[in-house]
């Protein structure tokens, strides 16, 4: 029989995976069907992510278990092993999928996403610009707030974090989005390529967005959203200060949040000892319309005692390492850009049998 590896990958390019083609309801509901892409919970809790493979088996040291047993039954399922051992199937949840995912940049955690979703508002058929586009996590968040109707740029200074990226969403959507177009390129030049306030929200994750924010005041219609993902404190002072000196933005709001679970166990009921803490901070500000000047601040920042510039000043000082940012090894990125990549093509080759 043919064994299914942990993490089967989806097609590249516009290609649907056999089965439901469609990217919501008919593809996360009904009967589980051949080329589903499942998690199961093995009796240790361990969770395995498989694609369903008529024929197929998925074999651990805790048992075995063949994939025609939940192929044609609804989602769900709780299997008993020959061995008397219980493996649990389900579709996975976006956040599922998210945190197991091949990597080469740090993703945006599913708790920073559902805040950008909504803090962002980004609504089905807004035009949204990404930058950047990292891993692809944030973008599947995006492309399913956005909908069909909807269009979503991700625009990705590194040529190898977008084929991961590239990846990584079709796999997840079982073929190209058709609202994402995913750029490799400088994101000022996409914006400023465009006309005059073509953009509803723009959403930036990386190093200096306050790099961008001219680019970023021409392409916002009046009244867009602005959203920035930043990892510390010193990026988010500069960043603040440098959307009030711009004159064409409301005052920035920061935010972060924190995400705690419980453990429940009879009356044992208690917060659970770890936590995703900090991960990053998230500022927003709004576009006003042309020629409006920004509400005056009931207090103004106090200046530096000694009169001199702030450290963000001195731009050589800013880098990957000097805020402390957890950087991927080029070969690490060169290593998941290789295997995403070929999982996908293997995929095409396995579904397609030939055919065009």
């Amino acid at each position: 029989m043919r064994e299914a590896t942990p993490h089967d990958a989806s097609l590249p390019a516009d290609r649907p995976l056999p089965g439901p083609t469609g990217l919501g309801q008919d593809r996360r509901r009904g009967p589980l069907r051949e080329g589903d892409r499942v998690q199961v919970r093995d009796p240790k809790g361990r969770l395995h992510t498989i694609t369903l493979v008529a024929g197929g088996r998925f074999q651990t040291n805790r048992g075995t278990l063949d994939h025609d047993r939940v192929i044609g039954r609804p989602d769900g399922q709780v299997v008993r092993t020959p061995e008397g051992r219980e493996f649990q199937v389900l579709r996975p949840l976006l956040s599922d999928y998210v945190m197991s995912m091949p990597r080469g940049a740090t993703i945006v955690y599913p708790k920073d996403a559902g805040t950008i979703i909504a803090r962002g508002d980004i609504f089905p058929g807004a035009t949204v610009v990404e930058a950047g586009a990292g891993s692809g996590a944030l973008s599947m968040s995006l492309l399913d707030a956005v909908g069909e109707s909807g269009r979503l740029v991700s625009v990705e200074r590194r040529g190898e974090f977008a084929d991961i990226a590239r990846a990584n969403v079709d796999l997840w959507f079982g073929r190209r989005h058709p609202a994402w177009d995913l750029r490799v390129g400088d994101l000022a030049e996409v914006l400023d390529a465009g006309p005059r306030a073509w953009a509803d929200r723009v959403v930036l994750d990386m190093l200096a967005p306050w790099e961008n924010l001219s680019a970023v005041a021409r392409a916002l219609v009046p009244g867009g959203v602005l959203t920035c993902y930043i990892a510390t404190v010193t990026q988010m002072s500069r960043l603040v200060e440098d959307l009030r000196a711009a004159g064409c933005f409301t005052e920035p709001t920061a935010w972060e949040t924190l995400e705690r679970e419980w453990h429940l166990d009879g009356l044992a009921v208690r917060p659970e000892h770890r936590m995703v803490a900090h991960t990053g901070f998230l500022v927003t500000a709004r576009r006003l319309a042309p020629g409006a000047s920004p509400q005056e601040r009931a207090h103004r920042a106090a200046k530096a005692s000694d009169g001199q510039p702030g450290l963000w000043d001195e731009e050589e000082g800013w880098s990957e390492d000097a805020v402390g940012v957890r950087a991927s090894s080029p070969k690490k990125v060169r290593r998941v850009r290789r295997d995403v990549t070929a999982r996908a093509a293997a995929w095409v080759e396995d579904h397609t049998d030939g055919r065009a």
